[in-house]
């Protein structure tokens, strides 16, 4: 098997002239655009201040922004080769966060290597991804039909899961479970056996209800009622909503946002920094970030339907799925449509690995697309 992969590989290859002008540069400056905008904002939550998150924001980006052009360069057999590898060694990194991760805000998610914090679950999204593309490329439909040929996939995404959740971290286990269903999805799994899983989900709620954290209890019921506990579970999303209101159609002005510089508005570097955003610059700032989130979504969906590659497609659609993910929960939770679950607002949020993360998600959508016209066959 491998000796013919190696043929193939070598006689499709293609030039480094044809990967370079292949590449979208107007997705390339979307990006770009979006992640100036974040340093921008969290120059104005230091009070007009590069240290210390906006310096090592951009630090981030530009190590993210390298990484992305190498992704981009790559073949996308390259990540077919390896898919099974990387979903294990980050598998093996979760483990390790279990056994002696870092601890920060009350959760053990992190692993400390001194220069970043490195958070596995965040790898974990391209993985499993990476991992249940390569499943469902050498898989047949017929397979996929029976549930003897859903194992394995559950397998894949089950396991990290569960350990993400042990964590605990709700909010990043659900997106797992998003970005996996979405593939399910498009490689043709039965919507009978969707229902099957959202009722047995309904149906265990008590259950799940019971092994919840306190705090996260506190988050649904803040959710369903915020003023039942104003200064306390409720004051985060109270106070989004004020500085989300008092920002208007054109917004304060930079520097200028009242609730996040006088401290009123908690996590503005972090999950609530789009509510910042829009208290300074309003709902024209806040639409156009929106609108550029949207821009680079629909990109990538176009570079996931253009590609010849079943592998490529599935790649490129759970990678985008996952970003979009990001964006929607991140906004819709600040607007107080979603419970607070601590997922930050990608290239705008300050963060380290979701940063890599990301920008190593576009880089291998690029290489989908400049790699559109190389058909993969089943491995």
């Amino acid at each position: 098997m491998y000796k013919a992969y190696e043929t193939g590989f070598r006689s499709q290859s293609l030039s480094f002239s044809e990967r370079f002008w292949g590449i979208s540069f107007s997705y390339v400056l979307l990006i770009v655009i979006l992640a100036a905008i974040g340093i921008v904002m969290l120059y104005s939550a230091a009070n007009g201040s590069w240290q210390p998150w906006a310096i090592r924001q951009a630090m981030r980006f530009g190590m993210g922004l390298a990484i992305m052009f190498v992704m981009a360069f790559m073949d996308v057999r390259i990540f077919l080769r390896y898919a099974y590898l990387f979903y294990f060694g980050v598998l093996l990194l979760l483990i390790a966060v279990e056994v002696s991760g870092h601890v920060g805000m009350g959760a053990q998610r992190w692993i400390n290597l001194g220069f970043i914090k490195l958070q596995p679950s965040e790898l974990m999204k391209i993985a499993l991804v990476l991992a249940l593309a390569r499943y469902f490329n050498s898989t047949t439909l017929q397979s996929i039909e029976s549930f003897k040929g859903l194992i394995t996939p559950l397998l894949l995404v089950v396991v990290p899961v569960l350990l993400v959740l042990i964590q605990p971290d709700l909010g990043t286990a659900l997106m797992l479970l998003f970005s996996a269903s979405a593939i399910f999805f498009v490689v043709g799994v039965q919507l009978w056996k969707f229902g099957i899983v959202i009722l047995g989900g309904i149906i265990s709620m008590p259950i799940v209800w019971h092994f919840l954290h306190t705090y996260q209890k506190n988050r649904v019921l803040t959710f369903l009622d915020p003023e039942r506990d104003p200064l306390g579970a409720g004051y985060h999303i109270i106070q989004s909503k004020i500085a989300l209101g008092s920002g208007g159609v054109f917004g304060k002005g930079f520097l200028n946002g009242t609730q996040s510089h006088l401290n009123f508005l908690p996590e503005k570097h972090t999950d609530f920094i789009f509510t910042m955003l829009s208290e300074e610059f309003g709902m024209i700032g806040a639409v156009l970030v929106i609108l550029i989130n949207f821009l680079i979504i629909a990109y990538s969906f176009v570079f996931a339907l253009r590609s010849s590659s079943y592998f490529g497609k599935l790649m490129a659609i759970g990678l985008t799925t996952n970003y979009f993910l990001y964006v929607i929960i991140n906004i819709a939770m600040v607007l107080g449509l979603l419970p607070v679950v601590g997922i930050p607002l990608p290239l705008i949020s300050y963060g380290g690995t979701v940063i890599i993360s990301v920008m190593t998600g576009f880089g291998i959508i690029l290489a989908v697309n400049t790699n559109r016209n190389i058909n993969i066959g089943k491995d």
